[in-house]
C-alpha cells in the first residue's frame, strides 16, 4: 500500500468571499533520494480548508510552498506506509485580519511590522491630507475620488501622458470623469497608514460588501473604471479591473513602505484567479498558469468575465514558448474581436502571432493588431503595456510604429510595473 501526505497552508483568510477555494503553488521531493517528486502542485489556502491528498512511497519528504508574495515554506514531512500524514505550512500571522489577502499578495509587511511595540515610520506625506478633489472641495484624510464614467479618451495614451508630463489647471478628476466622479473614504478596517478600498461591478462597496454611495444609484458606468488617489505629494490614477464577475476588487493606498515598493496595490478577492495574478506579476510564470490551468473552463466556458479570461491568457501566453497550436488560440481572437473596450485582447493575439509568424503577411497581421492595440488604448494590466513596447519595437522601420512606441514608452516610466494593474503616477507637487 502507499502512504498519504495530506497538505495544507494555514493563513487566516478571515473573509468568507477569500477563505472558500484559494490555492498555493507547491512541490513534493523525496529527501533520501527515493520516491518520486511531484512538482507544480496546488496546497489549499487557509486556516479551515480541507488539505489536498497526495500518494506517495513511504519515505522522507520535503513538502514546500512559493506564496504569491514570493515567500517560501518549507517542511519536512514522514510518510508511513498505510498511513494519511498531515502536513501544515504556517505563515507569519496578517497584520490585520481585513488585509490577509494583501497580505497573501505580497503588498503589506506581516504583524510583527505593525504589533512589535516599535515605532514604524511613516513617509513625510501629502497623502494623508489628500490632495484630490472633487470639484472644488479638499477631500478630507483618508480619501479618494472613484471614477467609475470616465471619458471616452481618458484611458489613450494622448490623455494619460498629458496628466503625467503636465499639471492640469483643475482637479485630475476633472480631465477624466465624464459624470460626476464620487468621494469615497476608506473602510474603518485596519491602520489608517494602510487604507483600504473595495469595489463591486457598479462601483464602492462597505466592509459587508454593500453598495456605498456613488454605488449602483450613483450615476452610470462606463466600459472602464478608475480611482484617483493622492499620496507622496503625487496623484495615482488606478486602474480598476471592474467588473470582475462578483469578485470585489480590493485597493490598498500604503503609506508605509509596502514589501513591494508600491504606494498603491489593487489585487482582486478572486480565490482562483486572484493567486495567479500575484505569481503573474513577479513573474512566476509556470506557478501562475498551474493555476490557470485548474481554472480554466470558469475562465473560458461562457466567457462571462472577459477581464479574467484576459488574465489567464496573459499566463497562457507568458508560459507557452512552443509555436504549435493550442487549444486557447480561439480563446484570443474571441478576447480580441468581442470586447473592443480594452486593447489587451488585440494585444494578446499580436502576441501570439508575432511570435509564430513565418511570413511577412503573418509579420504584417500581427503588427495590425499592436497598432489596433494601441489606438483602443493603455492595457488594463501592466504586463499588457511592457508587451505592447516589446512588439512595436519589431517593426523599426515602421513610422507609425515607432511613434506608438514612443508614446508607450514615455508612459511606461510613469507606471508601477510592480502591479499587476495600470497604474500612473502624475505629476509631483512641490514639497
Amino acid at each position: 500500500m502507499s502512504a498519504v501526505l495530506s497538505v495544507r497552508v494555514a493563513l487566516s483568510l478571515y473573509e468568507t468571499d477569500v477563505a472558500a477555494g484559494a490555492k498555493v503553488v507547491g512541490s513534493i521531493h523525496p529527501a533520501d533520494g527515493g520516491g518520486e517528486s511531484l512538482r507544480n502542485v496546488l496546497f489549499p489556502c487557509g486556516d479551515s480548508a480541507p488539505p489536498a491528498r497526495f500518494e506517495v512511497e513511504a519515505g522522507r519528504y520535503i513538502v514546500s510552498a512559493t506564496l504569491p508574495s514570493g515567500v517560501l515554506l518549507s517542511k519536512d514531512a514522514e510518510a508511513r506506509e498505510a498511513t494519511d500524514t498531515s502536513v501544515t505550512l504556517s505563515t507569519a500571522p496578517s497584520p490585520y485580519e481585513s488585509h490577509s489577502w494583501q497580505y497573501l499578495m505580497g503588498n503589506i509587511e506581516s504583524y510583527r511590522a505593525y504589533h512589535d511595540g516599535e515605532e514604524t515610520p511613516v513617509p513625510r506625506s501629502r497623502g494623508s491630507n489628500s490632495g484630490v478633489r472633487e470639484w472644488s472641495s479638499v477631500v478630507e484624510p483618508g480619501h479618494a475620488v472613484w471614477v467609475g464614467d470616465p471619458k471616452a479618451a481618458s484611458w489613450q495614451f494622448a490623455s494619460l501622458l498629458k496628466l503625467s508630463e503636465e499639471p492640469p489647471q483643475g482637479p485630475v478628476v476633472l480631465e477624466i470623469a465624464h459624470s460626476v466622479p464620487h468621494v469615497v473614504r476608506s473602510l474603518h478596517l485596519g491602520d489608517a497608514a494602510a487604507r483600504l478600498y473595495r469595489f463591486g461591478p457598479h462601483g464602492p462597496v462597505d466592509e459587508q460588501g454593500e453598495p456605498r454611495p456613488g454605488g449602483p444609484s450613483g450615476g452610470p458606468t462606463g466600459p472602464r473604471q478608475f480611482l484617483v488617489v493622492s499620496l507622496a505629494g503625487s496623484d495615482y490614477v488606478v486602474t480598476l479591473p471592474a467588473p470582475w464577475g462578483s469578485a470585489q476588487i480590493e485597493v490598498l493606498v500604503n503609506e508605509r513602505q509596502s514589501p513591494t515598493g508600491s504606494a498603491v496595490s489593487v489585487t482582486v478577492r478572486d480565490s482562483r484567479v486572484g493567486p495567479a495574478l500575484g505569481y503573474m506579476v513577479r513573474g512566476a510564470f509556470d506557478s501562475a498558469a498551474t493555476l490557470v490551468k485548474d481554472a480554466e473552463s470558469m475562465l473560458y466556458g461562457e466567457m462571462t468575465n472577459p477581464l479574467a479570461a484576459v488574465a489567464g491568457a496573459y499566463v497562457l501566453v507568458g508560459s507557452e514558448l512552443a509555436e504549435r497550436p493550442r487549444r486557447w488560440d480561439p480563446w484570443l481572437s474571441r478576447l480580441r474581436h468581442e470586447f473592443d473596450w480594452m486593447s489587451d485582447g488585440s494585444l494578446l493575439w499580436a502576441m501570439r502571432h508575432l511570435r509564430r509568424a513565418h511570413t511577412e503577411e503573418e509579420r504584417q497581421a500581427a503588427r495590425d493588431a499592436l497598432v489596433e492595440a494601441f489606438d483602443r488604448g493603455v492595457p488594463i494590466f501592466t504586463l499588457g503595456l511592457s508587451r505592447l513596447i516589446h512588439g512595436l519595437s519589431e517593426f523599426p522601420d515602421d513610422p507609425e510604429c515607432m511613434d506608438r512606441l514612443d508614446q508607450a514608452r514615455r508612459l511606461s516610466w510613469r507606471v508601477d510595473t510592480r502591479e499587476p494593474f495600470v497604474t500612473v503616477a502624475l505629476y509631483r507637487t512641490s514639497p
